[in-house]
Order: C-alpha cells, then structure tokens, then sequence
C-alpha cells in the first residue's frame, strides 16, 4: 500500500489549496479515498440524520507525478481518515510554494505527509513538511464511506454570484433557522425567511438552467413556470457559501424532495454538498 503524487503548477497549486480549504471548513473529520485516478473528501461514515454532507473529487490531471499501489491487486484504493482542520492547515502552507508533494508515510504512526518547495529572495528554495496523522481503513469499513447516491433533481437552476448569496443568508440567518429556497425552469429563484414579526424575500430572474433531461421535459409554460421548494437550515447554507474557495465554472442548486444538493462545477474537481431538507 503506496501513495505518493505531486503538484509542480501553479494554478493547480492555487486549486489544491482551495479544495483543501473547503473541506477544512465544511467537514470536522474526513475520508481521504486514493484511487487511480483521483482522490476522493468523502464524509467519515454513514450522513447522520439532519447533518450537510461533503463529496469532493479532485481529477488526476491536477497532478503531475501520481503513484499509487492499493491495498491488493483487486481493490486498487486506500481509504485514510483525517482531521479536516489539521489538513486545511498543513495545505495553506503551500500559497506561494513550486511545488508540492503528498506521501502516505509512517512516522511513529500513518502519517499523510504533505511537502512543499518555497523559493526564498535571495532565490535559495526552503523546504517545509507537514505529517498529518491518518486512520488507514480497513476494508471491512469501507461500505460505510459510499459514493452519494445522485437522484435526478425535481429542480435545477445555475445560482448568482456566491459573495451576493452569502451576503443575503447571513442576514437571513440572523433572522430564523430556517430558509426557504424555491426556483423553476424560467430561470427564477426566491430565497426567503419568515417569522411572528417579518417576512423578507430575495428574488433573482434570467438565471441559466441545465438542460432537463427530455422524459421530464416541461409541457407547457405553465409547468416550467411552477416554482418546486426546499427548506434547509439557514446556518448551514451559509456554511457553505462561507467556506466554498474554489473558483467555479458555476454553482448548481438542484432541489430535491428530501434535500437542497449544491454543486460546484469545475474542469478538475467537482465539489457535492447536500443540506437535508427541514
């Protein structure tokens, strides 16, 4: 069982940062999975009940060396759980580094050692290494780490601009622990709060929608016109919009019956976070 892997760009320096960051903000403890071709912040066990739930994958092509050797010929992975703080720390340390390099090593106990390169002003390159001590999993674990189960949406809208998002949640959030969101296929979204004394909404229009598969297709204006609703807890949907760092092509907000599941949509990563419904 062997991992190692580096980052010699700079954007995708800049990116794993950004990822590790994220994690650190919407997770406590995680599952980091190493697979063949990329590597997997999955929740550490089975979401439980009324907790937001994190799925982040980060592609191989971010890397420019990636060496892995799973736990057998056949199960070609290996699962480490680790502190998310701990590792959003050790990752920050790369901001303006050349390089950086990730390796399961064993110092006293199983260690998830990140190494970066610095170049210095006077043009000498230092050196700084962090061991972040890791759970190795057992197999007979790792059903409890499964991949989310993605349901079609009922619902499915591009969101605006996250710093105007997060602005307005956090105001709705001083005002009630619960926050009403509702769109529909025209491309209009409402977020609102309502209490004994106020009722305040936000609404947005001409957003994108992605294309609807074609079963489900609208019949008429009047269908895509109806707005479909979920309401979430305000504290963690101002989570999210406050500990997001990725640079994203856009943020889908697919509403679903039971849940409002966000998705960050990026050529490298994709970021999946589900708010259980209230």
């Amino acid at each position: 069982m062997r991992f190692r892997a580096k980052i010699t760009s700079r954007d995708f320096i800049e990116l794993f940062i950004q990822v590790s960051v994220t994690v650190g903000r919407l997770a406590k403890v995680c599952v980091l999975r190493v697979s063949e071709d990329k590597l997997c912040f999955s929740p550490a066990g089975p979401m439980a009940t009324g907790e937001a739930q994190l799925w982040c994958e980060v592609r191989r092509g971010v890397f420019g060396q990636f060496h892995m050797q799973g736990v057998s010929q056949e199960l070609r992975e290996i699962y480490l759980e680790l502190k998310a703080d701990l590792w959003s720390r050790a990752a920050r340390s790369a901001v303006k580094a050349t390089s950086l390099k990730l390796q399961l090593t064993n110092k006293h106990c199983p260690c998830l050692t990140l190494s970066v390169e610095l170049l210095s002003v006077s043009g000498s390159v230092r050196k700084a290494v962090h061991d972040v001590p890791v759970r190795v999993l057992p197999i007979r674990w790792w059903a409890e780490c499964p991949e989310p189960v993605l349901h079609a949406p009922e619902m499915s809208v591009c969101l605006p601009a996250s710093k105007t998002l997060k602005n307005i949640v956090e105001k709705m959030a001083h005002m009630s622990s619960h926050v009403l969101v509702e769109a529909n296929w025209h491309g209009s979204m409402n977020l609102s709060v309502e209490t004994d004394t106020v009722c305040v909404q936000s609404h947005f229009n001409h957003l994108d929608n992605p294309p609807k598969p074609a079963p489900d297709t609208p019949r008429g204006d009047e269908d895509a016109e109806r707005m479909v609703q979920v309401r979430v807890d305000s504290k963690k949907l101002l989570q999210f919009f406050e500990g997001q760092q990725i640079h994203p092509t856009s943020i889908l907000c697919n509403i679903l019956s039971n849940a409002l599941h966000l998705v960050v949509v990026h050529e490298n990563v994709s970021l999946h976070y589900f708010i259980p419904a209230v």
